[in-house]
């Protein structure tokens, strides 16, 4: 298998991020968006994980199954809340045992239902040690652009951050919709002597319904791009705003790749229409 680490390394990465299906008809979406995705030819694509015993299954499943039916690189996210350390442990040894070398090592929220609590491990930075004390994986960590939402301010919220960092390979941000959120971010971090590969995370705004949920996930989407975005629905409706919301995000990503910035990340929503056409308008598609 091939480490995240070790491609950064040789160059800019281009990568997917998918979330574990809940029923057949969410497994028949997701296959299909693989199969579409896979013909991209992306560096890695990323599993997240919510907790608990199920949606834990279903990212290890995820992840492992791509290993021995695809040929993509998978990475499993891992969050430590709600585990003891021996779970972690335990998860960690069988993700290595299966053959998976990269993990995303984030704190999270504690999940809902049974078995709710705090966890023995408190930060993503304690996981992203436990993970090098069990060995062999290429560690990645969050980053938010415009701070953590439980940061008391952007000087110790970049603190911290710098710190979880220089013990991690990697960063992949929240999603953003100006390009002067990630310099900035990547400029903060330069200047606590951390210039680890900080991987910028791309979502296109593709409905005007979106637009309060992404504020929810703790990205607002800025008012000139609303306005955008509202024009579009006047003239055309829901699909102009859909081919408005991918070009918006396909200048985002201009704007990145003409800075040195280590690749580009896509969180597809299960979906694929949105990347690849993203992908095709910045040169990107295989032929």
């Amino acid at each position: 298998m091939t480490r995240i680490a070790d491609l950064l390394a040789k160059g800019r990465t281009y990568s997917f991020e998918f979330f574990p299906p809940k029923n057949d008809a969410e497994q028949a979406t997701l296959v299909k968006t693989l199969r579409d995705l896979e013909q991209l030819g992306p560096s890695f694509v990323s599993v997240t994980y919510r907790g608990g015993a199920e949606s834990r299954k279903r990212t290890f499943d995820l992840v492992t199954g791509m290993l021995s039916t695809t040929n993509l690189v998978p990475m499993a996210h891992l969050i430590c809340v709600a585990h003891t350390r021996l779970e972690l442990a335990e998860i960690l040894v069988a993700y290595r045992t299966a053959g998976v070398e990269n993990l995303m090592a984030l704190g999270g929220d504690p999940p809902t239902g049974p078995r709710e609590g705090s966890g023995e491990l408190h930060h993503a930075s304690e996981l992203v040690d436990l993970a090098r004390a069990i060995g062999g994986f290429s560690v990645g960590v969050a980053a938010q652009p415009s701070c953590h939402p439980l940061s008391p301010d952007r000087e110790t919220d970049r603190d911290h951050l710098a710190a979880k960092l220089s013990r991690a390979d990697f960063a992949v941000t929240q999603f953003f919709f100006e390009a002067a959120e990630y310099t900035g971010l990547v400029a903060d971090l330069a200047a606590r002597g951390v210039d680890k590969p900080v991987l910028p995370g791309i979502m296109p705004v593709t409905s005007l319904t979106s637009i309060p949920r992404m504020a929810a996930m703790g990205a607002a989407v800025p008012e000139w791009m609303v306005e955008r975005l509202r024009a579009a629905d006047a003239s055309g409706g829901p699909e102009a705003v859909r081919r408005e919301g991918v070009a918006v995000a396909t200048e985002l990503c201009e704007q990145l790749l003409d800075t040195a910035v280590p690749g580009l990340h896509f969180y597809t929503l299960n979906r694929s229409s949105a990347t690849r056409e993203i992908y095709s308008a910045l040169g990107l598609a295989k032929p």
